[in-house]
């Protein structure tokens, strides 16, 4: 039988079969290792399998297909690499938010990263609008014409006073979303807002050091009325960019990819090499520098990586 996983929890998951819709509650059976990293999970929402029934109506997986694309976090277990978050993904979702949490520029350069990585289309939503002044809707204008430069889309929402949700919701149709994002930042309160009857549960950013407590805490599929589906995933503090050489990582900075054709040395990695054409457009605007920061940190990462 084939299905898709539709929820993981760690050791056991929920499959849909693909014919019938129905939902099993299922284990793994034997081993599976698609990338050579090592991971906290063999398996992830979003990834087609073949499973088996047995009693109960208990399935067990043996099989998983090859993904099409998927995305990474640094795990938190330590003697583990990474850990998938979701696979097969349309459209990744990232919700910026100016306050309550902040999010840095940093953290969504290093999803941008990885979505060029892995191949997967990126949507930038700034969202919580609605609670922000004037001069910080400035703000964040000046920061969606930074990214919308660069050919990035981007999109201003609010869950509450439902800005641009009808514009969101026909981005989504029919499409496998994924919404990342810190905790607290309204990624439940999103999906509720656009399919109230899910009503996910949702929380309050803490007062004490204004993050956003974790309510998700296992990734599931949801399914739209309208058409697709969403990955709800726990709050991410930090992307991953497995087995990459540095030498890769400019491919995964657009502006910076398409600036190096004027620079002296084909090989050159934008660091101090003489006649850099990414390090005159930094000095002349044309590269932002906190883009370049997080591709300089992310040169560092991929050589340490390759030393261990």
């Amino acid at each position: 039988m084939k299905g898709k996983i539709i929820k993981s929890t760690g050791s056991w998951y929920q499959v849909l079969e693909m014919e019938t819709g129905r939902i099993f509650e299922a284990r793994i059976r034997g081993k599976f290792k698609l990338i050579k990293t090592r991971l906290t999970n063999p398996l992830a929402v979003g990834d087609f399998v073949e499973f088996q029934l047995e009693q109960d109506d208990i399935a067990w997986i043996t099989k998983i297909e090859p993904r099409r694309n998927y995305l990474i976090r640094k795990s938190v277990n330590l003697s583990k690499e990474a850990h998938i978050i979701a696979s097969n993904i349309d459209l990744a979702c990232f919700i910026f938010t100016l306050k309550h949490p902040e999010t840095s520029l940093g953290f969504l350069d290093r999803f941008l990263a990885c979505c060029e990585a892995y191949n997967i289309t990126p949507l930038i939503l700034f969202n919580k609008i609605d609670v922000l002044h004037e001069e910080e809707i400035e703000i964040v204008k000046d920061v969606e014409f930074l990214y919308n430069e660069i050919r990035y889309e981007t999109l201003e929402i609010s869950s509450y006073s439902r800005l641009n949700l009808d514009q969101l919701q026909e981005l989504l149709k029919d499409k496998t979303s994924v919404f990342f994002g810190h905790s607290g930042c309204g990624k439940s309160t999103l999906v509720n807002a656009l399919q109230p009857d899910l009503n996910l549960k949702t929380s309050e950013i803490s007062d004490t050091h204004l993050k956003g407590k974790h309510t998700t805490t296992f990734a599931q599929m949801h399914f739209w009325s309208f058409g697709g589906n969403v990955i709800d995933t726990p709050g991410v503090r930090e992307f991953a960019m497995i087995d990459i050489e540095k030498e890769e990582v400019q491919h995964y900075f657009p502006e910076i990819f398409k600036k190096r054709e004027e620079c002296k040395f084909h090989n050159c990695l934008h660091i101090n090499e003489p006649k850099c054409a990414v390090i005159a457009g930094l000095e002349s605007g044309e590269i932002q520098h906190s883009r370049y920061s997080t591709y300089i940190k992310l040169m560092e990462e991929a050589e340490e990586a390759a030393q261990k």
